[in-house]
């Protein structure tokens, strides 16, 4: 399918590290400001449900052989092999079927799945970077979070080390260092970018 097909649903891309509030300003952006008919894009995995997980609602629950098929047939705008033998990606088709009714379709992915996705839909699609103080803030957030153990957060700094380094091949970067400012300053730019 063609990315042309519906010129006014558009698509926003979000990347971060673990820790830089990527999430709680996604939340906000999506329960706050309605208006911006934001929806997120469902992926795929090969694992299991969770818990109340439903197919077609949090993901698309799929078989390795059904998963490593749809790679093999240029299925995905990214995909990502996160532990070995475990699966997560994007399907073109669902993100074009949501686009036709209309949404904005959200992304919350990886800093490389970002970068396949912008490089797809070029302009279409706008590439936001939430970005930490540093990775001594980072630390510290990670730390009062109290869910990681020593080694897991040392992990997750390494991982944020290399992941800002892709920092500048997003369209828009925010440091996340005033929450309140950080939600302010996205929302301006994602409501920007959907006027056009």
């Amino acid at each position: 399918m063609n990315a042309n097909n519906t010129p006014n649903a558009k698509l926003i891309i979000f990347s971060a590290p673990s820790g830089s509030g990527k999430s709680t300003i996604v939340n906000y952006l999506m329960h706050e400001h309605p208006e911006l008919r934001l929806a997120f894009s469902i992926s795929c995995t090969n694992r299991a449900p969770r818990g109340t997980e439903r197919h077609g609602v949090e993901y698309f629950f799929l078989s390795t052989d059904e998963f490593l098929s749809k790679i093999d047939g240029n299925e995905f705008l990214e995909y990502e092999e996160v532990y070995p033998g475990r699966f997560y990606g994007t399907l073109k088709s669902q993100v074009e079927n949501q686009r036709e009714k209309g949404q904005n379709v959200v992304f919350d992915v990886d800093v490389k799945g970002g970068c396949n996705i912008k490089d797809y839909y070029g302009d279409r699609a706008l590439s936001v970077f939430i970005q930490p103080p540093s990775v001594n803030e980072l630390r510290r957030r990670l730390e009062r979070r109290a869910t990681d153990a020593p080694d897991v957060i040392k992990q997750r700094l390494d991982k944020a080390a290399y992941e800002m380094t892709f920092a500048n091949r997003f369209d828009r970067i925010i440091v996340n260092d005033d929450l309140t400012k950080a939600q302010n300053e996205t929302y301006e730019i994602v409501s920007e970018f959907l006027k056009k």
